[in-house]
């Protein structure tokens, strides 16, 4: 079973983006950084598969942690729980990008979920 990597994003739930991933939950998550250099160029791509996130607990704690990460948008109005979709992301391959080894050059990871527990 492809290991949980706890990455969570959340949308309106009747936007384009939640209809897409109700219909097809193969998505794709970059993590990296901007750089004017393109073989400096360093991060992560994942393929995973998303899911809704129903726990209310689970759903709170979530909008906690974005608040957290994201003070400055302390003083804006709080989404309503009801209203919005948040997902869970469950991996199956993460892609190393590391360009200064070779542009394009990525090691492929797979993990299971016994490697994270």
């Amino acid at each position: 079973m492809p290991a949980t990597v706890l990455s969570s994003t959340f949308c309106a739930g009747a936007r384009q983006k939640a209809t897409n991933i109700a219909t097809d939950n193969r998505v794709s998550i970059t993590i990296d950084h901007d750089t004017t250099d393109p073989m400096s160029i360093e991060g992560l791509s994942m393929a995973a598969h998303a899911y809704p996130v129903t726990n209310q607990a689970e759903i709170a704690r979530v909008i906690e942690l974005l608040g957290a990460k994201f003070p400055e948008y302390g003083s804006m109005p709080q989404p309503d729980p009801a209203e919005i979709l948040i997902m869970r992301a469950v991996t199956e391959v993460i892609s190393l990008l590391d360009y200064s080894k070779g542009f394009g050059h990525a090691d492929l990871i797979e993990i299971s979920e016994d490697e994270l527990t």
